[in-house]
C-alpha cells in the first residue's frame, strides 16, 4: 500500500495516523523514507488538522541541506513506505455520514407556545416564563477555559550539554494553567540532541512567550526554544 497520496485530506489523515507514535517514517534517524514522504507532500501540512504530521514535516526539513547524504535508497519512491493494507484504520461509517448528534443538554422547551393564530393571557404567560427559564439556564452554563496542546523544540548549545539537567530545569517551571506531557530527545546532527517536549496550556493564563523568555534564562543549557506545533484544544 504505502503512501500513495499526500496532498488529499485522505493522504494526510494517514500520514498523520502514521508519525503519531513515530518520529521518523522508518527506523530511529532520517533516512531516504522521510525524504521521498517530504518531497511527495510538498508544503507543511495544517498544524491544527494533521498536527503529528505537521511536527514530523517540520522537524525533517532542518535535514534539508542534508537530504543527498541521508541513509536509505534514493532511488524508491513514497509509495515503498509507509502502512500495509491490514494496518489501515477501518470505518463504519459511511463516507458522507453526518456526525452523531450530541446528546440533548436541555429539556424540550416549547419556544413559541400555542400555534393558534389568537393566544389567550394564560398562553402568553406560559409561553414568556419557559422563555425566561431558558434564559436563565443557558446564562448559568459556565463556558469551558480555552486550551492549546504545544509541541516545544528546547535546543541546547552543543553534544556536551547534559540534557537531564536541560530538561528538569524546563519541567521545573510551574504556572497556573500550564501542565507538561511527555518528552523525547531528538538528534539534529553532529550528535547533538535536543529536547521536545509537550504541554497543555490555558490560552488566557500562560504566554508561550513568556515561558519561553523563562527557558532561555537556562543559559547554561539552553540555546534556543521554537514551536514545533500547536494544536486548540
Amino acid at each position: 500500500m504505502g503512501f500513495t497520496d499526500l496532498i488529499s485530506e485522505a493522504g494526510l489523515t494517514l500520514l498523520d495516523s502514521w508519525v503519531k507514535s513515530r518520529s521518523y517514517i522508518v527506523g530511529y534517524g532520517p533516512s531516504q523514507a522521510d525524504v521521498k514522504v517530504f518531497q511527495a507532500t510538498s508544503t507543511a501540512p495544517a498544524a491544527e488538522k494533521y498536527p503529528s504530521a505537521y511536527r514530523w514535516y517540520k522537524h525533517i526539513a532542518t535535514f534539508e541541506a542534508e537530504f543527498s547524504s541521508l541513509p536509505g535508497d534514493p532511488t524508491k519512491a513514497a509509495t515503498a513506505y509507509g502502512p500495509e493494507v491490514s494496518e489501515l484504520p477501518i470505518s463504519t461509517k459511511a463516507p458522507n455520514a453526518e456526525p452523531e448528534a450530541a446528546a440533548e443538554e436541555d429539556e424540550d422547551i416549547d419556544l413559541f407556545g400555542s400555534d393558534d393564530e389568537e393566544e389567550d393571557a394564560e398562553a402568553v404567560r406560559i409561553r414568556e416564563e419557559r422563555l425566561a427559564e431558558y434564559r436563565k439556564k443557558k446564562e448559568g452554563k459556565t463556558k469551558p477555559a480555552a486550551k492549546s496542546i504545544v509541541t516545544l523544540d528546547v535546543k541546547p548549545w552543543d553534544d556536551e550539554t547534559d540534557m537531564k539537567a536541560l530538561e528538569e530545569s524546563v519541567r521545573g517551571i510551574e504556572k497556573d494553567g500550564l501542565v507538561w506531557g511527555a518528552s523525547q530527545l531528538i538528534a539534529v546532527g553532529f550528535g547533538i540532541k535536543k529536547l521536545q517536549i509537550n504541554l497543555v496550556v490555558e490560552d488566557e493564563k500562560v504566554s508561550l512567550d513568556e515561558l519561553q523568555d523563562e527557558i532561555a534564562e537556562f543559559e547554561d543549557f539552553v540555546q534556543s526554544s521554537d514551536i514545533a506545533a500547536m494544536q486548540k484544544l
